[in-house]
């Protein structure tokens, strides 16, 4: 049955609403970032650009890297962009716009995140990066698809541990795809543990400048929770959304922050752009082998 013009939002030019792009804009290979000035410092490696479009907080460059045809998507901040930014990424190549119908056959993304984060446990230093086994959603998201893709014993131990208000989402923690993590597995600079992802960038996070929280030991909790070994070794506000979305939607995403910030020391990168930079440099020579 087709999908209705109020459900699949297509612009004049038969481009996906949002994105404001077609189909043959986009490659299998995407990198997201939060930032849009970000997007052209990815694409500065490119050997060429054959693409490039903005709407809104939504800049997308394609090109090649290496031989290797890439997207890089700006998703702006927050869990409600990547509900936008998943989804009609998705609908763009499995969806007929002729047709408004699902495709029969499905095509797979492979999506990675390149951010940039605060570190909560002590082993987590400045300048180093954070590839996320799993994304700990407490942003709700997930709550409202189909779910088949939870870790359920992780969010259950999650759930076991953490005292906080209940009027709050319940927390949900979904993997990241094992195929993309093997790519950055053994680099010196990186750290695997579990991201978390928060409503915003204050309260949600735990930070008070003149309002007080709900529940004040909120970090401590998480610095405190440890499962099969792994902990929660940072927070921001975009992961767990790309994780489940991705997911349900068959797609392999990964995320990748740098660590800019560590809650428990205080401290604050001295050169965070060089480390974005250096994070950018290592993402594309890794995906051009994938």
């Amino acid at each position: 049955m087709p999908i209705a013009s109020s459900e699949l939002i297509l612009n004049p030019d038969g481009s996906i609403y949002h994105l404001n792009l077609k189909p043959e804009h986009l490659a299998d290979t995407i990198i997201t970032v939060g930032d849009q000035d970000r997007v052209t410092k990815v694409t500065s490696y490119f050997d060429e650009i054959i693409f490039e479009t903005q709407k809104r907080e939504f800049k997308t460059q394609t090109g090649f890297y290496k031989g290797k045809k890439m997207s890089v998507i700006s998703t702006g901040i927050g869990i409600d962009n990547i509900d936008i930014v998943l989804n009609e990424l998705d609908a763009l190549i499995n969806i007929d716009f002729e047709t408004r119908e699902v495709k029969a056959k499905t095509q797979r993304l492979n999506i990675v995140r390149i951010g940039t984060s605060g570190g909560i446990q002590p082993h987590v230093e400045l300048d180093k990066f954070v590839m996320s086994e799993a994304g700990v959603g407490f942003d709700g998201l997930l709550h409202y698809y189909q779910n088949n893709i939870e870790n359920e014993a992780a969010t259950k131990a999650l759930c076991d541990h953490l005292k906080i208000s209940p009027k709050k989402p319940k927390p949900y923690i979904v993997d990241a795809d094992e195929e993309l993590m093997s790519l950055f597995k053994g680099e010196k600079n990186i750290i695997s543990g579990f991201t978390g992802t928060n409503l915003g960038f204050y309260g949600p996070q735990g930070r008070t400048l003149r309002l007080s929280t709900q529940d004040p030991d909120f970090i401590d909790q998480l610095v405190d929770f440890e499962f099969q070994d792994k902990t929660i070794t940072n927070l921001e506000m975009e992961t767990s959304a790309i994780f489940c979305l991705a997911k349900l939607l068959g797609h392999r995403a990964l995320s990748l922050n740098a660590i800019i910030a560590n809650r428990s020391t205080g401290e604050f990168s001295k050169d965070p752009k060089g480390l974005v930079e250096e994070l950018i440099k290592l993402s594309l020579d890794k995906l051009s082998k994938f």
